[in-house]
């Protein structure tokens, strides 16, 4: 691509995945051949240790390993016995499997708007939509900054309801000095290969402290087999398998060097962007550690600032650009343009900018500049 000094730049990609395996793909290589020397590839030993050592690393009991993030939502709401006619308070403005897992249940997801700063459930409105057949309150930890958990909990406990947290994009994030996934009841994880911490396709876990949440959800992801052979409720075919589990255990063991390189990167792009009129940099509440899956800011025009990156070889992304109660698969519901302010300006105002943990300063440097450079244009 060609910069307005006429000279060619390198592309800059929202995630490089490649820069990441240049550094652990000896490792990596090595984990996938002893699980094929092995021939053991589901519900083995790898993924025992990993459920262990996820467990610990958010500060919980418990790992299940499942198929993805999604059908750790899905098998987490079926643990607490939310199905059809029952509803959960979700946030509005999340990717649509946070309420997906709630409608393939049969249930209804009821939207609640954000809180501007931090793109989160706002705890300030989820009272008002509690109704008698309101079951649980999913939290979203969005973009890896913890959602305000110390309001939402309270809500939840004096109503009974579930809390489970999405922490799909938040792993190893804390708030108020204990890890996201250790707040509510159950901890939904996320493996997708873009994540923080990601496999080579998709995987899942949910995090638990109870011994009788875990059996149920270890029976529910396998087919509902208490016994071989011998079911005893509808259960899933949802396991994560063993070469997954042996890259994850890799990546595990760079994890906090990746987010220190990440927590670092938003440092330096917050000194960059935060001279710039028009630019909102994240907000990190008192007490909140963000772990920067995203490094998302708010732009006005913002369909034309990506434009502008994109000529310039920068590649960027818009999570999400349509909230989920004005999704088409919700029209059902009800909802109109104008019910959730909040989300809907967000996703109109969101650019997720490039991190990773190999970004080097001069491409950090470069994004801000040409941030700059379409703003004033």
């Amino acid at each position: 691509m060609t910069a307005p000094s006429g000279r060619v730049e390198e592309p800059i990609p929202a995630v490089d995945l490649r820069a990441q395996y240049a550094v652990i793909g000896a490792e990596i290589r090595a984990a996938i051949e002893e699980v094929l020397t092995s021939q053991q590839f589901i519900l083995g030993p790898e993924l025992a240790a990993l459920e262990q050592e996820v467990a610990q690393v958010c500060g919980r009991r418990f790992g299940i390993g499942v198929g993805s993030g999604t059908d750790a939502l899905v098998l987490a709401l079926r643990a607490c016995g939310i199905g059809r006619g029952d509803e959960v308070i979700v946030p509005a403005f999340s990717f649509i499997a946070t309420a997906g897992a709630v409608s393939l249940l049969g249930a209804r997801p009821v939207f609640v708007d954000i809180e501007p700063r931090t793109f989160n459930l706002d705890p300030a409105r989820i009272e008002s939509c509690i109704t008698p057949k309101t079951r649980a309150i999913m939290p979203v930890h969005l973009y890896g900054l913890p959602a305000e958990m110390d309001t939402i909990l309270p809500v939840a406990g004096r109503r009974g309801l579930a809390v489970i947290e999405d922490n799909a994009q938040a792993i190893g994030a804390s708030y108020k000095g204990r890890k996201t996934g250790a707040l509510g009841q159950l901890g939904c994880l996320s493996f997708y290969p873009s994540k923080n911490l990601g496999a080579y396709g998709d995987a899942g876990m949910i995090v638990t402290d109870s011994e009788e949440w875990a059996a149920r959800l270890r029976l529910l992801r396998d087919h509902g087999q208490a016994r071989k052979y011998i079911s005893e409720e509808q259960g899933w075919n949802s396991r994560l398998d063993e070469i997954q589990a042996a890259v994850l255990r890799v990546k595990l063991r760079h994890l906090d060097a990746w987010k220190a390189a990440r927590q670092g990167h938003a440092a330096e792009y917050n000194k960059l962007l935060g001279q710039i009129p028009g630019v909102t940099t994240p907000a990190v509440p008192e007490g909140s550690e963000h772990v920067y899956h995203q490094y998302t800011i708010r732009v006005p025009e913002r369909d034309r600032v990506q434009r502008a990156l994109a000529a310039r070889g920068i590649a960027s992304t818009v999570y999400y650009p349509v909230p989920l109660h004005l999704q088409p698969l919700y029209a059902a519901l009800g909802y109109k343009r104008g019910d959730l302010p909040e989300a809907e300006r967000a996703s109109g105002e969101v650019l997720s900018l490039p991190m990773y943990a190999e970004l080097r300063p001069e491409q950090i440097a470069r994004v801000a500049e040409a941030v700059a450079a379409a703003l004033r244009a």
